[in-house]
């Protein structure tokens, strides 16, 4: 063991260890989650480091030599050594400090052995070099922001693909002729690939919400350290250091035109959240037609049949559940759920900073990767193997009487209620009625009860 010191005393730290003092002390003060702090997360905030060490060199404030031993300190998280000394749980106090600090304390030990040194001589200072000209304040959001740049690439992946099975779907059941229902009633008939078009509508707008809202993600305060005063920060790499990250990252990053604004307010995040709210509530929808459309088989509706993926029962021999669309939908309340807890801790940041960005990002990585996982399972799954029972779906269109509002504008509303109404209880055909009473003739009937031309 080795002894470290802080502010608020000593502890032993493992020999072998590459944290220090400030890390042991947030692992043992947040038990919180039991999750460890995201390892893309992780990374970014040493992407940070690298190009903070890269714009102070530049500019003056950090000797050469240490500014190469960090940047190679960097290099080596970055590539995803060392991530086993990442300790610190995703839920922490102090706004994301402990992790910070976790990585400044990892890259300057590691530095130091890069120049020569052991671990906890800290030839390169953790505070002094490696954090030099930033704050916890500046570094996090920023690194937050990257980190759910990274991880919404799959799931725009993900969404497109999605959008493309649809339409094939579309396409396969364009000639299917159905019930459609509205408030789960007969209402007027549609076809099958009408549905799953708009199915793929419906994800392609999400999708293009969510795009418009990563837009915010572009716009970091790198630069404000501590509350977007830029305190403890030259001038010149302040005006520096997005560029070089953007450089480091491969993002277009820019300085947020208003930097304390930027470190008080939180409201980007809340707008990412949302939109990964309404796609995935817009996918438990479909989800839910898709349950309902495929129940039975015998005593349901039946008008699709679903992939079967596994036993639904461990007592009810060769029943299959809808698992996937149930599982879609379990995602749903948890982005649900996690959107709550993005806007209250948004809402309850107070003067020149929110202290609560560790629980937002803990939340938010966390409904992407599972929204990632849902529409990638949905698709492969459930999506491209349904099959229509064309069938059923057109026997419910011919007993239904939902077709004879194609006759209001020849028999009127009156007339035609009358009809259904007697239709329901004499359980006769529209069609029947009609020939009946010599309301119409057969051949323009035909016409007008076409259920193709209905849609």
């Amino acid at each position: 063991m080795r002894i470290e010191s802080d502010s608020v005393g000593s502890l032993q730290i493992p020999d072998d260890a590459y944290y220090g003092v400030q890390t042991l002390r947030g692992f043992q003060n947040f038990r919180i989650s039991g999750v460890i702090t995201d390892s893309t997360f992780v990374k970014n905030v040493a992407i940070v480091k690298k190009a903070a060490a890269k714009a102070n060199a530049a500019c003056g404030a950090l000797d050469g030599k240490l500014a190469k031993a960090i940047e190679g300190a960097c290099d080596e998280v970055i590539a995803g050594k060392w991530h086993d000394q990442f300790i610190t749980d995703a839920v922490q106090g102090g706004a994301g400090t402990t992790l910070n600090m976790n990585v400044n304390e990892v890259v300057a030990n590691r530095a130091t052995e890069l120049l020569g040194g052991k671990k906890g001589e800290y030839l390169c200072h953790p505070n002094d070099h490696v954090n030099r000209a930033q704050s916890t304040n500046d570094v996090i959001p920023t690194a937050g922001k990257m980190t759910v740049l990274d991880l919404s690439k799959g799931l725009l992946e993900e969404l497109q693909a999605l959008i493309e099975a649809l339409e094939e779907k579309g396409k396969e059941f364009d000639d299917v002729i159905k019930m459609g229902r509205t408030q789960l009633k007969d209402a007027v008939p549609v076809r099958l690939g009408q549905e799953f078009c708009a199915y793929a509508t419906a994800v392609r707008r999400s999708k293009g919400r969510i795009e418009n809202s990563l837009r915010e993600m572009y716009s970091i305060n790198m630069g404000g350290t501590a509350i977007g005063t830029s305190i403890n920060a030259k001038k010149e790499f302040v005006q520096t250091i997005v560029p070089t990250l953007a450089a480091e990252s491969g993002y277009e990053l820019r300085q947020a035109d208003d930097l304390i604004d930027s470190t008080q307010n939180v409201d980007g995040y809340v707008a990412v959240s949302g939109c990964l709210k309404a796609c995935v509530l817009g996918l438990s929808k479909i989800c839910n037609d898709l349950r309902l459309m495929s129940s039975g088989p015998q005593a349901g509706l039946g008008e699709i049949e679903l992939p079967a993926k596994q036993n639904g029962s461990s007592i009810m021999p060769g029943k299959i559940n809808p698992v996937i669309p149930e599982v879609v939908s379990q995602v749903a309340f948890l982005v649900t759920g996690n959107d709550v807890t993005v806007s209250m801790a948004a809402e309850s940041g107070q003067l020149e900073l929110n202290a609560f960005l560790p629980v937002v990002f803990y939340k938010l990585f966390e409904s992407i990767v599972c929204l990632t996982g849902a529409v990638k399972t949905l698709r492969e799954n459930c999506i491209v193997g349904i099959k229509a029972n064309r069938e059923r779906c057109a026997a419910y269109v011919y007993q239904s009487v939902g077709v004879v509002t194609a006759l209001c504008p020849h028999l009127g509303y009156k007339k035609s209620a009358e009809l259904a109404k007697q239709a329901l209880a004499e359980d006769v055909s529209i069609k029947e009625l009609i020939l009946r009473y010599g309301l119409l003739g057969e051949e323009e009937l035909q016409k007008i009860l076409d259920p193709y031309a209905m849609t």
